[in-house]
């Protein structure tokens, strides 16, 4: 990942407190000095999808915190996947001061429209524990 704005901030802050970080970067991120080099792991890919195949595969839950194009690209890859059952993780949302009021609004209105199916559900919540909390509770063990 990046070493700015959010995904920067969060990676920094789990280094921090003593947690494993693992960084999956396109080569161009890197050439472009983008990606963020001071984590416990980097993984190097050829690409944009193969990141989020990697980020998938390596992943037990998925997280999208507040974000632009790039989020919503991964956001939608994955309930893409999830909705034609090429996995069953629990994705959340992280709901800062109604930032994703609009997009659950739409989602709603899809599943009530028939373009969705209840196993595409996403949570929803404003504050950071409740939604690991909630996601840890949901994560299927192997």
């Amino acid at each position: 990942g990046g070493h700015g704005g959010v995904v920067g901030a969060v990676a920094d802050a789990a280094m921090e407190a003593g947690g494993h970080v693992v960084g999956v970067s396109p080569g161009f991120m890197t050439e472009k000095e983008v990606a963020h080099e001071r984590v416990s792991e980097l993984i190097l890919v050829k690409d944009m999808h193969e990141r989020k195949m990697v980020m998938h595969q390596r992943s037990q839950a998925v997280i999208a915190l507040p974000g632009g194009f790039g989020t919503m690209d991964e956001l939608f890859e994955l309930l893409t996947w999830k909705q034609l059952r090429l996995h069953a993780k629990p994705m959340g949302l992280l709901n800062v001061k109604g930032y994703y009021d609009g997009l659950l609004t739409q989602m709603a209105h899809m599943r009530e429209e028939g373009f969705l199916h209840d196993d595409t559900r996403v949570l929803a919540h404003h504050d950071v524990a409740t939604l690991i909390d909630d996601l840890l509770g949901r994560i299927v063990r192997v």
